[in-house]
């Protein structure tokens, strides 16, 4: 760290007591990035703001009602041609998904002035890892807010609130929506073009946000920056009866075979683009009708199709017949390589896992999470304590269990799907501009799976060619995969220039 990055912090840094009252607490720096020729000079805030209510008894104003503290760090490039006037530069809000992840794997990854390093692969290599400049930083285009959600890295809720208030699609959204209007109030924002980038149910909570900023604060976007999309959740559940997720999974079943030598030599031969591409023929042609018609098959038509999904996915048709046509992720995780006594990563399929034994049906864990957990822990603790002058032993919540406990109202009973908020969203405002990046060894939101919804989006024709898709032979974290990250940062930053 330089003395240029120690100097400027502008802001209380005493440590909070544990048990405390929420407070604002904010903490400014100030650093330099250099990016090709270019040399940035930007400002970094993180901190904390509150979500107040107003308390009202029978009728009369008793004052404001302090529900959470949301923790956020921003980046503000300084202009030297127009110092006064940040307000016209573009802004983009980043959140991750779980739900219950921090917005660390965004910021950290691909988007923020600092990364945490990988090889050419994706290895974030051995303890204690490590931290570099971000050379593809999203902040030579745009400014930078990283939010964590209520919950997650260092938001908290108030004391006597109930996990009820926040942790709901409905109520993620409202806390959300509320802060970024904070935001763009507090700091003058109003003026900027603005942007939402979001990863995984970062996507579901990016499309839902984009209708409820329109209704509930009146805020137009200019573009979202969907990465590993889960609009509609029947394409990703594998439920008795839904048989959406078996040929959207099916052509990501291809890739991670052909990416392990798993496929017969004949296939293997073939180039990934082409693999996949012959997989969702197979997927949206004879494999559908085939589920389709459930028990109806004959016994040689169940022959048949058992040989041709094994064809494109590497598991033996006798397998897939003992699965009734019909495997399932995590058996595709543990059945793949159990020859090999090898499982494959659900977020990134490349990563290989080692379980106590081979007779399971599911993986012990995820070799893709793995991966970045301990590093993008080290990362982000040591951007707070030693670049941002962030202090306090309030534990720093990378990705927290919400999901187990994450409540649905309003959508009890039938599968959550925000793709019409999303063709609302854009029918309101045609200005605005999507794009979309998918993982070709994605199989926590295969790319089919989202492809599939853009296309039941109902949008009209005017509007489809708003939406830009693009693919990377790399999983749920692309970025990861340092030639996905070259062209990912390209890409992005070509999408904000373009507003």
């Amino acid at each position: 760290m330089t003395n240029e990055d120690k100097a400027g912090i502008k802001a209380d840094t005493k440590v909070e007591d544990k048990g405390a009252p929420l407070v604002e607490r904010l903490v400014t720096t100030e650093h330099k990035l250099s990016i090709g020729k270019k040399t940035l000079e930007y400002s970094a805030t993180c901190g904390t703001l509150l979500l107040r209510e107003v308390e009202v008894t029978e009728g009369e104003h008793k004052g404001e009602k302090t529900r959470a503290s949301v923790f956020f760090i921003a980046y503000t490039l300084k202009n030297p041609k127009k110092p006064d006037k940040p307000e016209h530069r573009p802004l983009s809000f980043s959140f991750n998904g779980g739900p219950g992840s921090s917005s660390v794997w965004l910021h950290l990854g691909i988007l923020g002035p600092q990364r945490v390093p990988a090889d050419e692969m994706g290895h974030c290599g051995a303890p204690p890892y490590g931290l570099v400049d971000n050379e593809f930083s999203l902040l030579l285009e745009s400014d930078l807010v990283f939010i964590d959600p209520v919950g997650t890295g260092l938001s908290r809720m108030a004391e006597g609130q109930k996990a009820a208030e926040f942790h709901d699609y409905q109520r993620d959204l409202d806390a959300v929506g509320e802060f970024i209007r904070l935001y763009l109030t507090r700091w003058g924002r109003w003026a900027s073009p603005k942007y939402l980038i979001g990863e995984s149910y970062g996507t579901t909570r990016a499309a839902g946000l984009a209708r409820h900023l329109q209704e509930k604060h009146d805020v137009h976007l200019n573009g979202l920056m969907l990465v590993s999309l889960a609009l509609d959740f029947q394409t990703l559940s594998f439920d008795a009866g839904n048989e959406l997720p078996y040929p959207l999974y099916l052509p990501t079943y291809a890739a991670t075979a052909w990416y392990h030598k798993a496929l017969r030599p004949a296939q293997q031969k073939k180039p990934l683009k082409q693999i996949v591409a012959e997989a969702e023929t197979f997927a949206n042609g004879d494999y559908w009708l085939a589920l389709m018609q459930g028990s109806r098959l004959t016994p040689a038509e169940r022959s048949h199709v058992a040989d041709q999904v094994a064809l494109h996915t590497g598991l033996s048709a006798d397998y897939v017949l003992r699965c009734d046509l019909r495997p399932t992720e995590f058996r595709f995780f543990k059945e793949l390589l159990r020859a090999r006594g090898q499982t494959v990563g659900r977020l990134d399929s490349r990563f290989l896992g080692l379980d106590r034994d081979d007779a399971g049906e599911h993986p012990e864990d995820d070799a893709g999470m793995n991966n970045l957990v301990g590093a993008y822990a080290t990362g982000i603790n040591r951007l707070l304590r030693e670049r941002l002058g962030w202090t306090g032993d309030q534990p720093y919540l990378l990705h927290a269990p919400l999901w187990k406990t994450w409540a649905w109202k309003g959508y009890e009973n039938k599968y959550l799907s925000v793709g019409d908020s999303l063709r609302r969203a854009l029918h309101a405002n045609p200005a605005m501009r999507v794009y979309v990046a998918s993982g070709y060894y994605d199989l926590a939101t295969p790319h089919a799976a989202g492809d599939y919804t853009l296309s039941h989006l109902g949008l009209r024709e005017p509007l489809q060619g708003q939406i830009r898709v693009s693919y990377f032979e790399a999983g749920h974290m692309m970025y990861i995969h340092q030639p996905s990250l070259a062209r990912m940062a390209a890409e992005l930053r070509d999408f904000v220039r373009g507003g």
